[in-house]
């Protein structure tokens, strides 16, 4: 399906928000753990981190970079992981 006029616009949109928003949560979580205002053990870096990968994923996947969207899946499968260990050291 080819989109074109407004709804080619709202998409091209939401790509670019999306691609921001994730880059922004990434690095953000980064510059956090790295002052430590943050621990790499908190919930909230690890949902930065996913969030961020899944953000960055959409646009790597609109613009076909392949290569990236691999490290983007990597990326939020660790925080994947990482949020449920975190889980299940809170309910054990």
């Amino acid at each position: 399906m080819i989109y074109t006029g407004f709804n080619y616009k709202m998409q091209e949109i939401f790509i670019q928000i999306a691609g921001w928003t994730g880059t922004f949560l990434i690095v953000m979580a980064y510059f956090l753990v790295s002052f430590k205002k943050i621990g790499p053990g908190k919930k909230a870096y690890q949902l930065m981190n996913l969030f961020g990968a899944i953000g960055v994923g959409v646009n790597v996947f609109y613009h076909q970079a392949w290569p990236a969207l691999v490290m983007e899946i990597v990326w939020a499968a660790i925080a994947v992981f990482a949020l449920i260990n975190l889980t299940r050291k809170i309910n054990a």
